[in-house]
């Protein structure tokens, strides 16, 4: 039996809901976040409008099940959106490399305005992507938006900072050391476009999981995996295949 989707005007007075929750209750970096946009009405009125546009997107969506991976779609494109901001916060770059970053993924010439622009991208993105959580958590009871994501996420931010660091190397020993990085894009990037694939045809049953979540669950004899690292990568290029012809 299909069940009927989620209003538009429920969806936002969640979403403004959590906004709210996130400035009292949240994570350091949730109050922080939430705190400003709560403080200055003209960006808070600008996160509504551009939050109200993805919240359409999934309400348009008469049943239930198709919400919910309108949801997943909507936070994993909101994930993309807040990592440029992300990387500046964790790499120590040279002024030299922080413009180049910028020009990147900006058209805007000058440094400053580009760099205010992202930071708003930050702001109103990590806030939808708060948002989309909880919605995902506290109305539809959507399992993906647990191990699966964090998985996702996981290895985006292994892809995106292999990526920029590749771009970003200026002297002739940074480049031949992020060499090995380089070579090993193209296997990132086929793991996370199947992470894609396996999100967002995960059926929606809150108990049904992602095969790779099921394996990587502790045992008693096994823990988490961490983040990628530059040590890991002579390792991974040895014993994993993938296309040398495949493009960035």
């Amino acid at each position: 039996m299909r069940i009927q989707g989620i209003k538009q005007a429920r969806l936002m007075e969640e979403s403004e809901l959590c906004i709210a929750e996130s400035a009292k209750f949240g994570a350091p970096a949730q109050v922080l976040v939430a705190s400003r946009l709560l403080a200055h009405p003209e960006a808070y009125r600008r996160w509504e409008a551009e939050h109200s546009q993805l919240m359409r997107r999934v309400s348009d969506h008469r049943y239930l099940n198709r919400q919910v991976v309108a949801l997943r779609s909507t936070a994993l494109g909101l994930m993309h959106r807040k990592a440029v901001f992300e990387y500046l916060q964790e790499r120590h770059l040279t002024r030299t490399q922080r413009h180049k970053l910028m020009a990147m993924f900006h058209s805007l010439k000058d440094y400053s305005a580009s760099l205010i622009a992202e930071h708003g991208n930050y702001l109103r993105g990590a806030s939808s992507y708060w948002c989309s959580h909880h919605l995902a958590r506290r109305l539809m009871k959507d399992g993906a938006f647990a191990e699966p994501l964090l998985l996702y996420q996981e290895r985006y931010t292994d892809y995106f900072r292999v990526h920029c660091d590749v771009e970003l190397a200026e002297t002739e020993h940074e480049k031949q050391a992020v060499e090995p990085m380089r070579m090993l894009q193209p296997l990132l990037k086929l793991q996370l476009a199947e992470a894609r694939r396996e999100i967002l045809s995960m059926a929606y049953r809150p108990e049904k999981v992602w095969r790779e979540v099921q394996i990587r669950k502790p045992t008693g004899d096994t823990a988490r995996v961490r983040t990628l690292g530059d040590s890991d990568i002579a390792r991974i290029l040895a014993t994993a295949p993938y296309r040398s012809n495949t493009r960035k």
